[in-house]
Order: C-alpha cells, then structure tokens, then sequence
C-alpha cells in the first residue's frame, strides 16, 4: 500500500493568509494536533497546535506569525511503513503527501493510517493469532507457512519483532481459523514455541464447566 493511496480527502490544509484561530479551529474539526501550511501547490511546512497556542494574538496569520514549521513529508510512492515510521518517530498526527515534483497532493492523517493498517493486517478480519518465539537462524517462513497450510489453513498476514541484543525473534501469525488448537499442536510437534495465542475458540477458560453444571441443575 502507497502513501498515495490513503490520503485524507476530507482534511483541507491550511493556508499562510489563514489565521491563529482558523488553524486552532480546524485542528480542534478534525481531532490532530498537526496540519500542514501549502501555498498553492508548495508545502510551507507543518504546523503544531503547541505553537498556535503560543501565539497571543489569534488574529495574526499564519504567514506573520513565529511559527516553527516542521519540514516532513513523504512521496506518493513511498510505503506505509515510511508514513508510520515518520509519524511515529517525530511524534505527528498529520503527514503531508508530495508528487514526485514536490508538489502538495494532500495528507495522511493517523486515524486514516490506522484504518490502513488495520486493513493491511487483516485486523478486522476473522481469525487466530499465534506468536511464535524462535532463534533468527531458525526463520524460515516457508517451514512455518507449510505448517499452516497442512493443517488447512491460511496466513493472512505475519510481522516479525526482533530483540537489542538477543537472536530471539517473534513471529506473529494471523490465520483464517478461530478453532487454532490443532495448529498449536502441529507447531510445538514441529520444536517451535509457540508464546501466545489469541482468539482460539476451543481455549478452556471454564465457560464449558460452569455450562455444564447450570445444564446438571437444570436437570435435577
């Protein structure tokens, strides 16, 4: 998925002959803490709620006022990770999206970005999660998607966590079947540790006991 493909089209930016409050009130509209500043089709730079409030006189323009625009963007054609990485390290909530010409297009805002991602890893989709924690000389996806398949299953996506100073890593797998008890199975019969595991629907948590002493109840 591209940067292109998630921008914000509902989300105006702002303008240098824009005011303290107007940029105030659109950032308040639109729940971010950041907008960009374009002029025509160049981005002047991004401008931070912190800075707005700062400014006394909320009738002066964005153009005259002391403002520290933050020079961030990202090409039309870079990926998601490049636009996560971004907000992520400079701590944004908006993104401004240039052409290849460096001309402004419009903004990937961190609620669009999460939908992106939620759709990238088949957040909404149904599902078990397995975590696996193996050494990184032991990564070898096609052995663990062999697995999967075996056990009629598929992968709807997979992430792998690495650790500072250790050659553990942690593969993260979601899979198109709930009832995962059986894959469980395939991996630790396979050596693989298998960490955690979420949404298993045949997980025992004592909700099959306490149904059938109700039914037992019932029945005296």
């Amino acid at each position: 998925m591209f940067a292109e493909e998630i921008i914000s089209n509902v989300i105006p930016s702002l303008k240098t002959n824009d005011t303290v409050q107007k940029a105030l009130d659109r950032l308040n509209e639109f729940k971010l803490k950041h907008l960009p500043v374009v002029n025509g089709a160049v981005l002047v730079g991004i401008v931070s709620e912190d800075d707005l409030l700062n400014i006394i006189d909320h009738n002066t323009t964005l153009g005259n006022a002391a403002l520290n625009l933050l020079q961030a963007f990202v090409l039309n054609d870079a990926h998601t990770y490049d636009a996560i990485r971004l907000l992520s390290q400079l701590s944004l909530t908006a993104l401004p999206v240039l052409d290849q010409q460096k001309n402004y297009l419009g903004l990937i805002s961190i609620n669009k970005l999460i939908d992106a991602v939620a759709e990238q890893y088949a957040v909404n989709e149904p599902g078990g999660i397995i975590v696996l924690e193996i050494s990184n000389r032991n990564n070898s996806l096609a052995h663990i998607s062999q697995i999967v398949e075996a056990d009629n299953a598929q992968i709807l996506s997979s992430y792998v966590s690495s650790f500072e100073d250790s050659t553990r890593l942690e593969i993260t797998l979601k899979v198109n079947k709930t009832e995962i008890s059986s894959l469980v199975a395939s991996f630790e019969r396979y050596d693989y540790f298998v960490k955690e595991v979420y949404n298993n629907t045949q997980i025992d948590d004592g909700s099959q006991e306490r149904y059938d002493s109700f039914m037992n109840y019932l029945n005296v």
